[in-house]
């Protein structure tokens, strides 16, 4: 089977764009998570959230949304250093989910609550599939496109999926991500179901509350290894394994056994022909509920053992950015091994006493591992893991 490299990464975070700024937050433990100005909050539990700081660029014809991806896909391209040519054969895989529903529902509020006909033009891209179409119309990028629907792990299994396609040998290279931006009805659900907390998420503390929302994209260039090396290009890392199982126990709630989790992860590993004791750090979906937090940890006990690897939450810092969770997640992952530094859980003041490992709390901590997973577990029970291995 053809083996995977990761040569070029593209983000816009909570702070900022680019891939630097994002790995400069992530390292220093900085939270993002802060009042939120881009819609009303007046009356919510929670009125706080993650957001993208202005200064994107592109056109404001576009979504918000549209234009996370478009900056992120183009620092990703142009990272790997792919030629006209190239990008052309490269295949095109989104995970989205909000789509540009931003814009509509700004376009909404003003046509039906307001006195005067809306003054912005009716929405074009309120689907997920819009992102693929504007980002291979835009970038030049004229093979297979695809667009991965699968909550909070839509960004998760698009990487995998592109790998797939490598793998199978249906194209060479490929540019996966994922991208959502804010919305009303995303946070005004997610308040309506109390998941969220009022002041900035603690993922694995035992006095965790809730979630923090947030936005933001992320993109990676995924080679054939071989071919990756043969035009010279930086290979960050590979891209062992991955796991993709759906539980389907419950539309929100986590099957309370792990089940999907753990078939997820052990596939992983089994996939890129590991033993668990060869991963040290999991970038976990530890989005700061008490049963995901708790759920995860067993899970991950059960595969790795207790205390056999080092676990952070980079939600932490930039909140859940739902489907672009699990692309920004890679990134995080990715830079780790990279950079040989562990993220930091921010926040975390008490590690909850059911979670058998080291948190990494509040301070970013040196360390050379070699391998490393990033989970993704989405509403529905749909799980992803992610495996990546220093290049």
């Amino acid at each position: 089977m053809r083996r995977i490299a990761v040569t070029g990464l593209g983000v816009v975070s909570p702070f900022g764009v680019g891939t630097k700024a994002y790995w400069n937050g992530l390292s220093a433990g900085v939270c993002a998570i802060r009042p939120v100005t881009l819609i009303e909050t007046e009356g919510f539990r929670c009125r706080i959230a993650a957001e993208v700081p202005n200064g994107i660029g592109g056109s404001l014809r576009r979504s918000r949304a549209d234009r996370f991806a478009l900056a992120a896909a183009r620092e990703a391209l142009e990272d790997a250093g792919l030629s006209r040519v190239e990008r052309a054969e490269a295949a095109l895989v989104v995970g989205a989910v909000g789509g540009g529903m931003l814009e509509a529902e700004a376009w909404y509020w003003e046509r039906y609550r307001g006195s005067r006909p809306p003054s912005r033009p009716t929405p074009r891209s309120t689907l997920p599939f819009a992102h693929a179409e504007a980002l291979g119309n835009a970038l030049g990028l004229e093979g297979p496109r695809e667009t991965v629907v699968m909550a909070c792990s839509s960004g998760a299994a698009s990487v995998a999926l592109a790998a797939d396609l490598i793998a199978d040998g249906v194209v060479a290279t490929a540019l996966a991500g994922g991208v959502d931006a804010l919305t009303r009805i995303c946070f005004m659900g997610f308040n309506a179901l109390k998941l969220l907390c009022p002041e900035p998420c603690r993922p694995f503390d035992r006095d965790r509350r809730g979630l923090s929302i947030g936005e933001g994209a992320a993109f990676v260039v995924l080679e054939d290894l071989e071919r990756a090396r043969a035009r010279g290009a930086r290979i960050y890392a590979t891209l062992a394994g991955h796991g993709m199982t759906t539980d389907a126990y419950h539309v929100t709630a986590p099957h309370p056994d792990g089940e999907g989790m753990v078939r997820a992860m052990a596939t992983a590993l089994e996939r890129a022909r590991l033993a668990p004791k060869a991963v040290g750090y999991a970038n976990a979906h530890g989005t700061a509920t008490p049963q995901n937090d708790r759920i995860e940890a067993r899970a991950i006990r059960e595969v790795f053992g207790p205390g056999q690897l080092l676990v952070s939450s980079t939600k932490s810092m930039i909140g859940h950015t739902m489907a672009a969770a699990g692309a920004l997640e890679a990134v995080a992952t990715v830079l780790a091994l990279v950079h040989e530094v562990v993220p930091p859980t921010a926040n975390l003041e008490t590690p909850d006493p059911d979670v058998a490992f080291d948190c990494v709390p509040r301070v970013a901590r040196e360390a050379p591992v070699e391998y490393a997973i990033s989970n993704s577990f989405g509403f529905g029970g749909q799980n992803v893991t992610l495996l990546f291995g220093r290049a």
